[in-house]
């Protein structure tokens, strides 16, 4: 699946992952390849994905994510390095 993380001012992240997870506003959730549609609000955390070159992550401020065939956009009010 293809995901993009973006804040107003950059696109931290755009490639193929295999999995993703999020800190959501209820827990963590994972997103697998042809998850059912889905829009959610996340607190500030970490995002983990895997992909072909292994394990990333990236911790965001808070933001919304939207998950869509197999197409995940993260909208994240800031990354932290």
């Amino acid at each position: 699946m293809h995901l993009e993380i973006i804040t107003p001012d950059r696109q931290v992240f755009a490639g193929e992952v295999t999995s993703a997870q999020f800190p959501g506003t209820d827990g963590l959730f994972e997103v697998l390849n042809n998850h059912a549609p889905l829009i959610s609000a996340l607190k500030a955390g970490d995002i983990t994905v895997m992909g072909a070159a292994g394990r990333e992550a990236f911790h965001i401020a808070g933001g919304v994510v939207e998950v869509l065939r197999n197409n995940v956009i993260v909208l994240a009010e800031g990354v932290v390095a």
